[in-house]
């Protein structure tokens, strides 16, 4: 039953939420593709329940020539306490004007309601990771992945984009192992608390 409200929710919020930021949407969307006539989507592989791998969908942020977003790692013995996947100390030079402001903004989240839309994501769970570091994940920390990953998560209302790998485990470890609809409601209302605040938003 939890289960089916979780998801009877997820339904209705990204259609609530894709009618009324629709024309948000397609300012941002009008924004990107007049800055440097490049695509208006980010589209990039993640990895979802179960590690079942998905399309995640964001506005693009960065210029077209360094958006291959590759990487390869080959950590034998799990992903290191102290990994963060991007410096949210630095400005990164390959980020547009209009991507700076969709990032501090979290605008360029936008698109992943459809991505909760068609089941792929859930509003609330951890954020989904890139095959290429789930793949080097220890049995321990595949915990992670028995959830659908989320928009928003427990990890991201308590830190964002600066907390170290060890960190964002055992917030979605707790998450995982106490999830509850009251638990998804208070994420969602102190996401809108920290989105508000821009906190370290990148």
């Amino acid at each position: 039953m939890m289960a089916f409200m979780k998801r009877f929710g997820d339904i209705v919020l990204s259609v609530i939420g894709i009618v009324l930021t629709g024309p948000i949407m397609l300012v941002t969307a009008l924004c990107i593709k007049l800055e440097d006539r490049g695509p208006v989507l980010f589209v990039q592989t993640r990895t979802g329940k179960d590690g079942e791998a998905f399309s995640i969908y964001k506005f693009r942020s960065m210029r077209v020539r360094e958006m291959s977003g590759e990487h390869d790692y080959d950590w034998e013995h799990g992903v290191p306490d102290g990994f963060v996947f991007k410096d949210v100390t630095e400005e990164n030079p390959h980020v547009t004007k209009v991507g700076a402001f969709i990032r501090k903004t979290s605008l360029d989240e936008l698109p992943q309601f459809f991505n909760v839309l068609l089941g792929n994501m859930s509003f609330i769970g951890p954020r989904p990771e890139i095959p290429a570091i789930t793949s080097c994940y220890s049995e321990q920390q595949r915990k992670r992945l028995e959830v659908k990953p989320g928009i928003t998560g427990w990890a991201q209302v308590n830190g964002r984009s600066s907390v170290t790998n060890g960190e964002k485990m055992r917030l979605d470890y707790h998450y995982v192992e106490n999830f509850s609809l009251r638990m998804d409601l208070v994420i969602l209302l102190r996401t809108v608390v920290v989105v508000l605040k821009s906190r370290d938003a990148v």
